[in-house]
């Protein structure tokens, strides 16, 4: 057993639903362990994600990913120390917003 399995094990299964998690790999799948750590984790497994990856592994996958909720963008930026203008998902935001139809 490598490194990266049982830092996979280490993580909530349920931040995974849509994956096999026994066919997942820390290292190939980092863009989306990350993004899901980081969206839906807690705070202890964001410390595991940015002890077993880095910080500047972690800065260069969120800061080019299309989409980020503004709850995890305002967290990401403030905890990595980086401006929000650096997230490409605030440069390709939507023009006009939809409306709510209720």
């Amino acid at each position: 057993m490598h490194k990266g399995s049982h830092f996979i094990r280490s993580i909530n299964p349920h931040l995974f639903w849509d994956v096999d998690i026994s066919r997942l790999d820390a290292f190939r799948s980092r863009r989306l362990v990350i993004e899901r750590v980081f969206s839906l984790g807690n705070t202890d497994e964001i410390r595991r994600v940015l002890k077993f990856y880095g910080k500047e592994e972690i800065i260069h996958i969120l800061t080019n990913l299309n989409y980020l909720d503004k709850k995890t963008l305002n967290f990401a930026a403030t905890l990595l120390h980086v401006p929000k203008e650096k997230f490409k998902c605030t440069i390709r935001k939507q023009s006009t917003p939809p409306h709510w139809d209720y």
